[in-house]
Formats: structure tokens, C-alpha cells, sequence
């Protein structure tokens, strides 16, 4: 590949994470080396149109829903050659596009199929392990399948949750304790989470979880601290070091992640030798069985008597601002933001270059068929 690698970044999106994700699509297109990389800023907005013209991050700032004319985005079929042609520069197909999207619609598998078919390499994780990253209840199946610590939950649907709340009730109160969580299977950035402290906090919790997605999970409540690893590769993942995260506010929602910044993030965490190893080979572990690629940051749970380790759940597109905590936790590896940006684009190019090796037809020139 000559010259500059051509970048599409693609944010925004129709999730409830919009907002995150401009955040972290400033950072990526900031520090991508002008001298390596022509960045072609793509903006979805929440109402699913593709920005192109203009300036399209100030437009999704600015409110923007509308697609303007000559902001078109081509998809080509496949055809051996890169297949997204943007705007104007019809003709001049994307190297390689790095989506920033958080949440469903983006990080969920969508948008990977329909690179997929096109033929463009993509930074991250391919159709599958997106999807099984997104589903928690999914997630966490495969998980147990696999012997990792994951602790107490319950998967229901919001059809027999609106059919029998008092029955999922009494289910979810014979299986775990309070406190628990209630949360969408579904989204992401804590979005949609609920603490349940007793019985008459349950309907309210799981209803709200309802509103985000058709499958809600309920988890276990665990006095532990929250850590979290990094992951980066493709056949061959290795792990960050460990960090801690110490909410502000009574657990890591929403407002304590991006709107009260009074939580404090200790990089890297205060853990045993032993222990920080332990979560490094359960986040490897969790990233293959997933079947994930480049990159993905990986949550846990840590008894505070250090007794036990439980895997939370696997984030395929991390926060990817500065402060984000995947892109510390590989500073702190002695990997700077930017030579982060450089190998996950190198990991999407090798995934690329392997995928082409497989066979697509039955049968190709000199080929036999035996009958």
C-alpha cells in the first residue's frame, strides 16, 4: 500500500452512546499522523443518515440529521479492492475504515457485516465477535462454556418480564441476593443500568432496563472493586497491565463515567502480583472466546479480600478519548496513544490480508469435482 493510508472514521450512530462516541472520535482523528494517515471523517446520525460534506463531527455537535447533498457514501460488492467511495472523491476508495461507534448499530456487528460485504478492512473485532460482545446474557454463556468466573445472573426477556413481572421477580430473589443490577443485554457506557437495594426497587430498575432492550440482564451484586484490562491483537492477544476504577458515585453509571468526573482511575491498580496475572489470562481468555480482533477492554470484578476474581463483561470498542481507560492502561504498557492507533490499524490490515486467503466458491480454474 502506497502512499498514505486513507482512514475513514465513522461515529456518532443511532445509539444512546452518540455522544461518547464524538468524544472518542476527536481523540482517534487528532492523533492520527498526518504524515501516515489521510482521515476521512464519516458521521452517523442519531437518525441513521451518513454525514460526509463539510465539517461532519460539527454537524453531529451542532445537532445536524439531515444527509446534504453531496455527501454521498458509495458501497461497492466486493471485488478484491477496498469498496467505500466517499462524497466527491468517487473513484478514490477508503484504505481502511476505523469505526468509533459505541453501542448498538456500531459496535454490535451491523456495521462489521456491511464492511464484510464490501471488502474493506476495519479496525476491530469481525461480525462475530461483536455481536457476542454487545449480548451480555450471550457473553456470559460462553464465558461459563469456557470455565471463567463470572458471578450470579439472570437473562430475561422483556415480553416475560411485561408478562409476569411478579414472576420474574420471585426468580430473580430465588437465585441472587440484594443488592442486585438491572440492566439492558444490549448497550453499553452503563447506559440503562439500575442498582436494586430490595424488593420494591425491582419492578422500577428492570422497567427502565426494559426501555433499551428486549433482553435485560440481572446480576448479583458484589461488594468488589472494579478493574479492568486491555486487550490488543488478533490471533495472538496479549493483555495491559490491570487498572482500578474507584466510583465517586455509588457505582460506575453513566454520570460518574462522563458528566460528575469524580471518579478516581488508579493505573495500574493496587492488586498482588498474582492477582493483576490472574485478570491478565482471564482477559485473553474472554477476548478469544468471543472469537475477538484488535482491540477490546475487559471488566471485572475483585473480591476486596482478593478471594475471588469474576469477569464482568468485554467491551469491543472502549472509550477511546485520552482519558479513556483503554487507551491508559496501554500507555502505562509503555504503548503512547498514537503508536496504539498505528498497530490497530496494522491488525485490521493483517486480518484483511488473512481473510483473503479463504476460499469463497466451490470450485475455482482447475478444480475438480468428484461425483
Amino acid at each position: 500500500m502506497g502512499g498514505k493510508i486513507r482512514v475513514g472514521v465513522l461515529f456518532g450512530g443511532q445509539s444512546s452512546e452518540h455522544e461518547v462516541s464524538l468524544a472518542s472520535a476527536r481523540s482517534v482523528m487528532s492523533a492520527l499522523d498526518p504524515q501516515k494517515y489521510e482521515v476521512v471523517p464519516i458521521g452517523i446520525t442519531k437518525g441513521g443518515a451518513w454525514l460526509t460534506s463539510g465539517d461532519p463531527m460539527q454537524a453531529l455537535q451542532d445537532g445536524e440529521q439531515t444527509h446534504p447533498a453531496g455527501g454521498e457514501v458509495e458501497l461497492v460488492p466486493f471485488s478484491g479492492l477496498p469498496g467505500v467511495q466517499v462524497g466527491a472523491e468517487a473513484g478514490k476508495p477508503l484504505d481502511l475504515m476505523f469505526p468509533v461507534l459505541h453501542g448498538p448499530y456500531g459496535e454490535d456487528g451491523t456495521v462489521q457485516g456491511m464492511l464484510e460485504l464490501a471488502g474493506v478492512p476495519y479496525v476491530g473485532a469481525g461480525v462475530l465477535g461483536s455481536a457476542l460482545g454487545m449480548d451480555k446474557g450471550v457473553m456470559k454463556s460462553l464465558f461459563i462454556a469456557d470455565g471463567l468466573p463470572v458471578a450470579p445472573y439472570l437473562c430475561v426477556t422483556r415480553a416475560g418480564w411485561e408478562a409476569d413481572p411478579a414472576g420474574v421477580q420471585s426468580t430473580a430473589e430465588e437465585k441472587l441476593l440484594y443488592p442486585m443490577f438491572a440492566k439492558p443485554a444490549n448497550m453499553g457506557s452503563s447506559v440503562g443500568i439500575g442498582k436494586i437495594h430490595g424488593p420494591e426497587e425491582f419492578s422500577r430498575a428492570v422497567h427502565d432496563a426494559a426501555r433499551y432492550d428486549r433482553r435485560i440482564i440481572i446480576e448479583q451484586g458484589l461488594d468488589a472493586r472494579e478493574c479492568e484490562c486491555a486487550v490488543l491483537g488478533n490471533d495472538r492477544p496479549v493483555a495491559s497491565v490491570v487498572g482500578e476504577i474507584v466510583p465517586g458515585n455509588e457505582f460506575y453509571d453513566y454520570r460518574a463515567k462522563y458528566v460528575d468526573d469524580n471518579s478516581d482511575l488508579i493505573i495500574p491498580a493496587l492488586l498482588p502480583e498474582h492477582t493483576a496475572e490472574e485478570i491478565r489470562q482471564i482477559a485473553v481468555a474472554a477476548f478469544q472466546a468471543i472469537d475477538c480482533a484488535g482491540m477490546a477492554r475487559v471488566d471485572f470484578f475483585v473480591a476486596r479480600d482478593l478471594s475471588a476474581v469474576w469477569i464482568n463483561e468485554i467491551n469491543t470498542i472502549p472509550g477511546f478519548t485520552r482519558i479513556s481507560m483503554y487507551p491508559k492502561l496501554w500507555e502505562a504498557s509503555g504503548l503512547p496513544y498514537s503508536q496504539l492507533l498505528d498497530r490497530l490499524i496494522a491488525l485490521a490490515l493483517e486480518r484483511h490480508k488473512d481473510r483473503l486467503r479463504n476460499k469463497t466458491a466451490l470450485l475455482e480454474a482447475g478444480d475438480a469435482l468428484d461425483v
